[in-house]
């Protein structure tokens, strides 16, 4: 396999990013070309997403035999995302707003308030549907219910319930194996990624963009340094020790811009690093849809870049509502690649501020973006540890010898 060994792997996917990059330098015309070496890539994943994550969870719910403990841990958890939503968003509004990367640009345009919206009338008239059309139109949202309904079956359906869940017990390291063999083709995948974007944009960015590439980085930045480090912190871990040890993983999120590729491999560095089995399953699973503090601060930093370079103002009232709206529709992304700038398009939809078309901008450094899956699994790898020290289901040991 291309990506079986560790160091092989960081070779390959260094050479293949050093490769591509000449390749938009020197033939952009052909670079553009590779594009679809990581289109593929990333729709092979997406399909195997879902697929992923209903027979993690449905396995790790039907394991379950005490469902008031099951209870408990999901909501330790959701409240924990809840928390980390509430505090990336804040945290992206607070360094947008700080760096100001929208500010002394060129007009975007006059005629931007006078653009109709489908989504006439109050802005708080439209929240309570909102929450509904989220769950609606995610269709991980609905595969997540699907399986802990069916796991919740299995579990109470006796000795044919037990026989089931191992046949879905090796159904899991089949799903596994397949996903092994597409992650071996990450190389090729960040190949053709990184020469359409250096063949198509060219070495040097426009300072718009620029600007807003920046200062989203800074905040996944300040975000990880403040909030997860944090957090860990007070599990007996340090962060600086769970990125060295998962740097593996990061490197082909950050080289694929595929957050699922890397789930097998993180439950198995978990569950090694002390943390139960089944937790590790359900939290790191369900949180690739609840937990996606990188997506939370784009989407922040994008709304406060696209006001900015609209000269539109947002006081205070604005802001929190901003705040409100985002914590509603992000429950409708997922971790699949792009999903990020969806939600940005159904939250400015609904806030009705700025005209959609302006954040056709934004589409040029989509491929850029690794900052945000890079923090959205990093986000997940702590909550599971911090939500696994919390609920008592951890080897201390282990998680001291591994990351303390």
């Amino acid at each position: 396999m291309i990506f079986r060994h560790s160091r092989t792997g960081i070779v390959l996917l260094l050479l293949a990013l050093v490769l591509g990059a000449l390749l938009g330098v020197w033939w952009p015309d052909l670079a553009v070309e590779m594009k679809p070496l990581s289109d593929l890539f990333i729709s092979a994943i997406g399909l195997c997403a879902p697929v992923v994550m209903f027979v993690l969870v449905c396995s790790s719910v039907a394991a379950l035999s005490d469902y008031r403990a099951t209870a408990r841990l999901g909501l330790k958890a959701v409240g924990y995302w809840q928390l980390m939503s509430l505090l990336s968003l804040l945290t992206g509004l607070l360094v947008a707003l700080l760096l100001h990367p929208g500010g002394g640009l060129q007009h975007m345009g006059s005629d931007w308030n006078t653009l109709q919206s489908a989504n006439d009338g109050p802005l708080f008239s439209r929240i309570p549907g909102l929450l509904l059309d989220s769950l609606e139109q995610s269709f991980v949202l609905k595969v997540l219910l699907a399986a802990v309904i069916c796991g919740l079956l299995l579990g109470r359906s006796g000795a044919l319930g037990q026989r089931l869940t191992q046949h879905l017990d090796q159904a899991v390291k089949g799903v596994f194996r397949a996903m092994q063999v597409i992650v071996s083709f990450a190389p090729l995948a960040a190949f053709g990624a990184i020469a359409f974007i250096i063949g198509k944009y060219g070495l040097e960015a426009a300072v718009p963009l620029a600007k807003f590439v920046v200062a989203a980085y800074a905040a996944c930045l300040v975000y990880l340094l403040l909030v997860p480090a944090i957090a860990l912190r007070l599990a007996g871990c340090r962060l600086w020790r769970l990125v060295g040890y998962v740097k593996e993983e990061l490197l082909l999120i950050a080289a694929t811009g595929s957050s699922v590729a890397a789930l097998p491999r993180l439950i198995d560095k978990l569950e090694a690093a002390g943390c139960d089995s089944q937790t590790v399953r359900l939290t790191l699973t369900a949180g690739y849809s609840f937990n996606l503090n990188g997506s939370n601060l784009y989407l922040a930093v994008a709304i406060v870049f696209l006001a900015q370079l609209a000269h539109v103002e947002l006081d205070a009232l604005q802001l929190g509502t901003i705040l409100l709206v985002s914590l509603l529709t992000s429950l409708g992304s997922t971790s699949v690649a792009g999903s990020a700038f969806v939600t940005l398009t159904a939250t400015l939809s609904v806030l009705n501020i700025l005209p959609l078309e302006s954040i056709g901008i934004l589409i040029g450094v989509e491929r850029l973006m690794k900052c945000r899956s890079v923090t959205n699994v990093l986000g997940n790898c702590v909550a599971c540890v911090v939500i696994a020290q919390w609920d008592g289901k951890v080897d201390k040991q282990k998680l001291r010898e591994m990351l303390g």
